[in-house]
């Protein structure tokens, strides 16, 4: 049996990453209901295969919940990583000499294979080398001859197949591996709502992604090396979202870098009106405590009044002992920021420029519209996706109800801020066009009898990118009863 699930009170979506701790059908269907908008697998982890069971069971909820659901593949990317020791670790003293070769061999306290040819030619004397997330930290004092001789800054045990970070550095090797072109086609096959692509470096990471996957899914540029910074404007610009990877961010750069370049980031998604999702450590203590600190609540709470699309929890719910708990709390977090009195002016504090186009100008004044006459929701129409991204750019103070014909679409607008989506079935006229879009308000509960609903579409329809509508009506009690059976059963 099928029912509708009732709109989250909140406009904020949370993105829950899926894993040993929530890789079973009753898991995630509990993460669902605690408040997770969207699922993230990443694949880093695991085999395709089971992969492919937990698809199965996020669409079993699309069938259940008549709501479309949303999944975010996430591509390991290029991970740098330094070679095995003699008896699995290795020390490194303060003060003395390390060599990154080419040898094969096992390492030990002074040498150690660095199996990416291109660092060699990429680092110089003064390069800052890190391992293991940044715990060791080496300065590069010489290169050549095949090898890359550093002073140890910062000393400790390595062992094997750590992780290296060149943060100094525009590594000149690609943003996709032979394993990431493995598991894009799987994701692709899988029908991916978005890609993730991680480690990217310069806008051309992002094109060379964007002609492999071409339309079949959306592309979220994952925000986490320092050169991406550089390129910022651009590499939104190419992408369909970005994420606030803080992670490895974190660990090329000083940490008091990442809070002002995290809202650098949201402030510029938000300007070319892409969605911007804020990652990682967010509710970390959760991952073995069933109540997180108070500077947690606190960082997910700024992200929230910055105006992020959406937050996101990883280990906290991939592999944490609370992971429906860590959604629940993100969920109240969200919920108690947006019912503040002030949220509203915080999350304007960043001002959008609209582009000179009839779209933009109408969802600039759906939303001053919305509070002049005090209007429940908005609905719109949307093939492409893309009227439901103009508007939820302005952050209006109501809920967006965005109907699509395209379940892809329908799907991919759950990162989207302050938007419930709708697949269903599309409409040939504008008097239809207003008469489904009462008659969803009303079943979506969005809004109530007596209420006013502003409502956006596109003359002609079925054509992308040509909102030209703005029609403002006021709901009557008993249309939903008036409309029931007029063929929407197979309304999604």
């Amino acid at each position: 049996m099928t029912e509708t699930l009732a709109p989250r009170a909140r406009k904020v979506k949370i993105l829950a990453t899926l894993g040993p701790a929530s890789s079973d059908a009753k898991t995630i269907r509990r993460l669902y209901l605690a408040g997770a908008d969207a699922f993230r697998i990443n694949m880093s982890h695991g085999d395709q295969k089971a992969k492919t069971k937990l698809v199965e069971h996020i669409r079993a909820l699309e069938k259940e919940f008549r709501r479309p659901s949303t999944i975010l593949f996430d591509l390991q990317g290029p991970k740098l990583r330094v070679g095995q020791f003699e008896g699995g670790r290795a020390v490194f003293e303060k003060g003395s000499r390390f060599i990154f070769d080419q040898d094969d061999r096992p390492g030990d306290n002074g040498r150690v294979l660095l199996p990416h040819p291109e660092l060699f030619a990429a680092v110089k004397p003064g390069t800052n080398i890190l391992i293991d997330d940044g715990k060791i930290r080496l300065n590069v004092v010489k290169v050549g001859d095949g090898q890359i001789v550093c002073e140890v800054k910062v000393g400790g045990a390595v062992s094997d197949n750590k992780g290296v970070n060149v943060p100094d550095v525009l590594v000149p090797i690609p943003a996709l591996t032979d394993k990431d072109r493995d598991d894009l086609q799987f994701a692709l096959d899988q029908r991916a709502d978005w890609i993730a692509l991680s480690f990217v470096q310069r806008p051309e990471d992002v094109a060379e992604a964007r002609s492999l996957i071409g339309d079949r899914a959306a592309l979220l540029a994952k925000i986490e090396k320092p050169a991406a910074i550089d390129r910022l404007n651009d590499i939104v610009a190419l992408a369909d979202a970005v994420m606030v990877a803080r992670g490895d961010l974190g660990v090329e750069l000083p940490p008091e870098a990442v809070p002002p370049l995290q809202n650098r980031i949201v402030a510029c998604a938000r300007q070319f009106g892409k969605p911007v999702v804020v990652a990682t450590q967010m509710l970390e203590s959760m991952i073995t405590s069933p109540t997180p600190t108070r500077a947690e609540v606190s960082d997910v709470a700024t992200a929230i009044y910055d105006g992020a699309d959406a937050v996101m929890l990883s280990a906290e719910s991939a592999a944490g002992q609370y992971p429906c708990e860590a959604v629940q709390m993100m969920d109240r977090i969200a919920n108690t920021v947006e019912r503040d009195p002030s949220y509203q002016a915080r999350v304007h504090f960043t001002q959008t420029r609209l582009e000179p186009t009839t779209a933009d100008a109408l969802a600039g004044s759906a939303r001053q519209i919305a509070g002049t006459i005090e209007a429940t929701a908005m609905v719109c129409y949307t093939s492409s996706g893309s009227t439901a991204r103009r508007i939820a750019r302005e952050r209006p103070p109501v809920p967006l109800l965005a109907m699509s014909a395209s379940l892809h679409t329908s799907r991919r607008l759950g990162l989207l801020w302050g938007v419930h989506a709708v697949h269903t079935r599309d409409v040939s006229s504008f008097e239809e066009m207003v008469e489904k879009a009462k008659r969803m308000a009303l079943r979506h509960q969005i809004a109530k009898g007596g209420e006013r609903v502003i409502v956006m579409a596109g003359i002609p329809f079925q054509k992308a990118g040509s909102t030209n509508v703005l029609h403002v009506v006021r709901l009557i009690g008993d249309e939903l009863d008036r409309y029931h059976g007029t063929g929407d059963s197979a309304e999604q």
